[in-house]
């Protein structure tokens, strides 16, 4: 074969390989455009893995175009019932005060459980919870996770929310303010616990949710979005897998990607991390399977003992889709 049409056929070749490279990407890019999905949540530490596969390209591998909103938890179900967001990532107990409060929003899959990561930390004085009756706690407002935390822990231990006084201040600024000195205790969680944790002179931790398991994570998504997008509702929760899966083989990598999103070195996210527990494809599904209805319905009784929601939900099935994670 003369050199010349030899190299012909080659470029031919590559040209069709850019060509089919080209098509593919723009293909991929497409879909992105297609399926966007603008997404509620917060610096908390068992959100990382959506940052990180916002981050790490995996949202536009599985066809999506993710806006990850950063909205207070106290708002977040503004924002959705407005439209302005489709999904949300917050605790399982708050999806259960939106729905039964008016704001429909279907849980598709689990994000992570706390195993310390949440916790109340009080004055060095202060060696009960009997010894909080009057005493001043900052806490986000109610229908958020820390108020419900401590709503549930005063619960636990024969108290209402009724025993003590509370102060509204988001869980960063909870944990500074307690702190710099004021307030007797607060409620906060990673990574700004650590905040408490690394000034002991300041207080002490009374409790996390070693002793009071009831922190889960979900993302939900609006019900009428769901209809129309179960493709896109499996393609987030398989992103969501796929950032795990990157943490298990690159956790340097990916430990320093989600740091740097909330003003955090790579070791500084792993001390946060250690306190919970990401939701791997099996263990979402026996949550699902088995442990997320009963929890909805002891939560209810708290949020509706704390004043949270009016009356007792009448229907658990509505505020979730099982099927996402099968």
């Amino acid at each position: 074969m003369p050199e010349s049409s030899f190299r012909f056929r080659t470029s031919l070749r590559i040209l069709a390989a850019a060509s089919l490279t080209l098509a593919s990407t723009t293909h991929m890019a497409a879909q992105a455009e297609e399926t966007k999905i603008a997404l509620g949540m917060s610096g908390w530490t068992g959100f990382a893995p959506l940052t990180l596969a916002a981050e790490a390209g995996l949202f536009e591998k599985n066809g999506l175009d993710v806006d990850l909103k950063m909205i207070p938890q106290k708002d977040r179900h503004l924002a959705l019932a407005s439209g302005a967001i489709q999904c949300a990532a917050t605790t399982v107990e708050t999806h259960v005060a939106w729905n039964t409060n008016g704001v429909p929003i279907v849980q598709i899959f689990q994000l992570d459980k706390s195993y310390g990561a949440d916790g109340i930390a009080v004055r060095n004085t202060i060696n009960s919870f009997a010894d909080l009756k009057g005493k001043t706690v900052a806490v986000s407002a109610p229908g958020t996770a820390p108020y419900f935390s401590l709503a549930w822990m005063l619960n636990k231990n024969g108290m209402t929310m009724k025993d003590v006084r509370t102060v509204s201040l988001e869980p960063q600024a909870a944990a500074q303010s307690f702190v710099a000195g004021q307030h007797d205790a607060a409620m906060t969680y990673e990574p700004y616990l650590s905040t408490v944790r690394a000034n002991p002179e300041a207080g002490k931790i009374l409790a996390t949710t070693i002793e009071y398991p009831m922190i889960m994570d979900t993302v939900g998504c609006d019900p009428k979005w769901l209809a129309e997008n179960r493709d896109a509702a499996h393609a987030l929760a398989q992103s969501y897998f796929d950032a795990l899966e990157m943490i298990a083989t690159d956790q340097a990598k990916a430990y320093e990607i989600m740091g740097a999103a909330v003003k955090q070195t790579g070791e500084q996210f792993a001390q946060s991390a250690a306190y919970l527990r990401w939701a791997d494809k099996a263990t979402n599904q026996k949550f699902f399977a088995e442990e997320l209805v009963p929890f909805m319905q002891d939560a209810a009784a708290i949020l509706h003992e704390a004043g949270v929601i009016r009356r007792m939900p009448e229907n658990y099935d509505v505020m979730y889709d099982a099927s996402i994670v099968n």
